[in-house]
């Protein structure tokens, strides 16, 4: 087993434990968007997992990922080379909890 494969089954592990805390909140439900597994709040995509990197994808106003990119906490999320401007790509596990939570916020109040 190589070290990127582990580091892809940790963040998959992740992702899940992650889920199943969120999935406890009203109104949060699975899904996928563009094969990927998802979190959706109301219909609502609010956090993905992206496999192919293992990076979590969640969705915030437009100005937070601007900034969370500028302070190199996230990266945009460029599928296919189009950005969209109010997902953020989040290398660091460290974040997750803490911007998915935040990425519910938002999709709740939409």
């Amino acid at each position: 087993m190589t070290t990127e494969r582990a580091t892809l089954e940790d963040c998959t592990a992740r992702y899940e434990r992650l889920a199943r805390r969120l999935l406890a909140k009203p109104g949060v439900e699975r899904g996928t968007m563009m094969g990927f597994p998802c979190l959706r709040c109301e219909g609502r995509f609010f956090a993905s997992l992206e496999p192919r990197t293992g990076r979590l994808i969640v969705k915030l106003p437009a100005d937070r990922v601007a900034t969370l990119v500028e302070r190199g906490a996230a990266e945009p999320f460029a599928p296919n080379g189009r950005t969209f401007r109010e997902w953020a790509a989040l290398p660091d596990p460290a974040s997750w909890s803490r911007l998915a939570n935040e990425a519910l916020e938002f999709a709740s109040e939409a």
